[in-house]
């Protein structure tokens, strides 16, 4: 299982934006850059055509946030699909959204609340649910919030602009290779009635990662 880091206000005033944590895309990390000779090593032995990679990559480009901004809105105005949703992410997706998110690895989905606040990174590298968000932020992959947000939970998610209360624990998951996870942020108050579709408005990438909350209905 991957490590799990809790943090209890952590108390830094660092100041400062986001742009602090969001260099400049990073050169290819040693991952990366095995994946690349591994892929070219597969094509050169006719495991593979570049083709069928080249489709894959269109594929994944396609996925953006949106989708996961659907599923969000869908769990927070069904209560059932919500509860399905974090007791069997795979066969909820499945079934609800037509996503295979296959068996290769685990998607766990986590709810915040008023006394939990869960943020997402990847310790190693940019681990994370591309088939529900698409590719990753460049900050994400960025090594200073790959390390910050462990060590200081709290001061990164002040540069973002979001200061959970004293008396909410701020959680910090580890993604992996064989576990990616999706956040789902506290829904909005004055939403009461509202339709899925007005509901996804208000759900950014970002408060699907853990780094900011859901839109207030006046900002959307």
């Amino acid at each position: 299982m991957p490590a799990k880091h809790d943090h209890h206000d952590h108390d830094h005033d660092l100041g400062g934006h986001d742009d602090h944590i969001a260099p400049a895309e990073a050169p290819p990390s040693a991952h990366e850059i095995l994946e690349r000779a591994i892929s070219a090593l597969l094509i050169e032995k006719g495991v593979i055509a570049e083709a069928d990679i080249q489709r894959q990559i269109n594929f994944m480009a396609s996925r953006n946030p949106a989708l996961g901004a659907k599923i969000v809105a869908k769990a927070w105005a069904d209560p059932a699909f919500k509860k399905a949703l974090v007791a069997e992410p795979r066969e909820t997706l499945k079934a609800h959204f037509d996503i295979d998110i296959g068996t290769a690895t685990e998607l766990k989905v986590i709810e915040n609340g008023p006394r939990d606040h869960h943020v997402v990174t990847c310790t190693l590298c940019s681990c994370y649910p591309r088939l529900i968000l698409g590719p990753p932020p460049a900050w994400y992959k960025s090594f200073e919030y790959r390390s910050r947000v462990v060590a200081e939970p709290r001061a990164v998610l002040k540069e973002f602009g979001f200061e959970p209360p004293r008396s909410t624990a701020v959680h910090v998951h580890d993604s992996t290779a064989d576990l990616r996870y999706l956040i789902i942020p506290r829904r909005p108050k004055g939403t009461d009635g509202w339709s899925e579709a007005k509901l996804a408005a208000l759900v950014t990438r970002d408060s699907m990662i853990g780094t900011a909350e859901a839109l207030e209905p006046a900002a959307a």
